[in-house]
């Protein structure tokens, strides 16, 4: 990271700062209210252990004054951890929301190289833990050290000597503190990362049941996370095993300094030493009471240590997804002119997604306005690639792709995406409404364009059919594949884009329905340049032109008719699906 832990989490308080420091204020008062009270116990000792010599006024009075410390103390305690609260939570919100904003905005080639159970970990997992450590840290850690300091205060003021013992005892429970946080940060970042890694198998396990099931691999990613699953236990079993050391071992520090104030106490008293250095029955019982508020904190802090190491290991992959590059628009500058045409020019395109494994090369076409031009070739040749060019989901390695004229690279991303619409053969349905998941794209539509949209689909007859219509809430597990094939053509047909890329949208749909969807399809690209990759080459017959690729370039090109007649590479692939047929 590029700023420090502390640095980048102020930043997020930057609209807390009210709130902050009502805690701070609340959080003194707690302090000096809990303070005054060991003196008020004192001075109760001293007026009530000599013989026949109670003076009940008075031990009425300190009485009532340390009931009024002990409700201060409480009812500011309270406002401290309700601020606290509301500081850490507000903060664990504005990283998630950056995490999630930046996650949309990253490329595909960044996501690509993730697993959705990590990222899901990091988003949701981590940022708990961020919250947990900063609540800790907010309500624990200033009053800890006003406490520890104002201990030290008062006790230098009732007895310099013994507050110098203490204060010789103190480093050592820092360093203790110290050397055991170092080493659970540690511990605590390679269990956030192996929790990612476990949620990632259980995300794709379930995500794939019905596969894994039909191929009898249950073992096998049992297995593997069986393997992931004691990463996770030895390596939490180490940060727990640390940071567990932390208050054990501050306690015997501390039950070290309680014995020497007691000794150093016992020793004054017993000397008759007299002026500052004088102690009474209610000077000692006031003193050991300091000795165990002062080193309660220790326990606190180090508890607190522990968990803003955990908070930090977290942090640190929530802010490693934010600082992570995101699709830019530097160079965007222009504008695709108005009203579109339709015209792409893709001029000596070269690309891959690992550089030293070459995809697409020399790649040139023209697609003219108005034009359905199919794209068609064995798996693996750059068919979908070519669309994510399109896209501008990634960029080109050499060449230009130009919209109506103008180079896409100068235009906004979300400028050029606005002119395509697609149907992909991967659907993707959220849990909402019908109405919600056709809508998606076009909020404003009225109710007749959305019946409309959907009757072009031929998805209306279903829909009618659910308990409440376009209202029914959906997920993917309440429609079948061909279904869900259909409300995604229904969202394309709803916003009537200039242009279209059809990615084997009729893939997961019968024939009989295939024939309508190609009529509404047939009625939506006309006047409007289309793209449209086929596996299914009947379904392509009527494409102005036909592409024909193979290793990442065009082999041929024409109409089906032309495509046939040379009895190429073509005219070889059609005819064996023919045969198929």
């Amino acid at each position: 990271m590029k700023n420090s832990f502390f640095r980048r989490l102020l930043r997020y308080m930057k609209g807390y700062v009210r709130p902050f420091v009502l805690s701070l204020v609340f959080s003194a008062v707690f302090v000096v209210a809990s303070l005054v009270l060991p003196v008020l116990f004192g001075k109760a000792t001293d007026v009530i252990v000599g013989k026949d010599a109670v003076d009940f006024a008075r031990l009425g009075g300190l009485g009532i004054a340390a009931v009024l410390c002990a409700l201060a103390a409480g009812v500011s305690q309270w406002f401290t951890e309700v601020l606290c609260n509301r500081i850490a939570n507000g903060v664990t919100r504005k990283v998630r929301n950056d995490v999630f904003r930046n996650l949309q905005r990253l490329p595909l080639k960044s996501l690509d190289r993730k697993r959705v159970g990590d990222v899901l970990g990091i988003e949701i997992g981590d940022a708990d833990r961020l919250s947990d450590g900063l609540l800790l840290g907010f309500s624990r850690f200033f009053t800890g050290i006003l406490t520890i300091v104002g201990t030290l205060v008062c006790m230098l003021i009732i007895n310099p000597v013994v507050a110098l013992v203490v204060a010789l005892i103190t480093p050592l429970s820092l360093f203790t503190a110290k050397f055991i946080t170092g080493k659970t940060y540690r511990f605590f970042r390679k269990q956030s990362e192996t929790v990612g890694r476990e949620t990632a198998i259980i995300e794709e396990t379930l995500g794939n049941l019905p596969t894994v099931k039909a191929y009898g691999a249950e073992k096998h990613f049992n297995e593997r996370f069986v393997q992931v699953n004691e990463e996770l236990r030895e390596t939490s079993f180490k940060a727990v095993f640390f940071s567990s050391l932390t208050n054990p071992t501050t306690r015997c520090v501390n039950s070290v300094v309680y014995a020497c104030v007691a000794l150093t106490g016992a020793l004054l008293a017993v000397s008759g030493a007299g002026g500052v250095f004088a102690v009474t029955a209610g000077t000692l019982l006031s003193l050991l009471s300091y000795a165990n508020r002062y080193t309660k904190p220790f326990n606190e802090i180090s508890d607190v240590l522990a968990e803003l190491a955990s908070a930090k290991a977290s942090a640190t992959r929530l802010f490693d997804l934010i600082d992570e590059p995101c699709e830019t628009d530097e160079n965007a500058c222009l504008r695709l002119p108005e009203p579109p045409e339709g015209r792409v020019e893709i001029r000596d395109v070269a690309f891959s997604y690992v550089p030293e494994k070459p995809l697409i090369s020399g790649f040139n076409l023209t697609a003219e306005e108005g034009k359905k031009v199919a794209i068609v070739g064995p798996t693996g040749c750059g068919k979908t690639t070519l669309i994510n060019l399109l896209m501008r989901f990634y960029d080109v390695n050499e060449g230009s792709i130009s919209v109506d004229g103008v180079n896409v690279t100068q235009v906004p991303r979300a400028d050029l995406r606005r002119r395509y619409g697609m149907v992909l053969q991967d659907t993707w349905i959220r849990r909402a409404s019908v109405r919600d998941n056709v809508t998606i794209g076009k909020k404003d539509a009225t109710d007749e364009e959305l019946k409309e949209a959907c009757r072009l689909a031929h998805c209306q007859s279903f829909i009618e059919k659910l308990p409440e219509g376009y209202d029914t809430v959906i997920g993917e597990e309440s429609l079948s594949q061909g279904q869900k094939q259909l409300l995604c053509i229904a969202r394309v047909m709803l916003c009537l884009p200039p242009m279209l890329i059809l990615d084997e949208a009729t893939s997961n749909i019968d024939t009989r329905t295939e024939v309508h969807i190609q009529q509404a399809f047939d009625r939506l690209t006309r006047g409007k340049t289309s793209f449209v990759v086929a596996h299914r080459l009947s379904t392509i017959r009527g494409a102005d032109e036909i592409l024909v690729m193979n290793q990442g370039n065009i082999v041929e090109q024409g109409t089906h008719e032309e495509l046939l007649a040379k009895g190429g590479f073509y005219a070889e692939l059609y005819n064996s699906q023919f045969e198929k047929e």
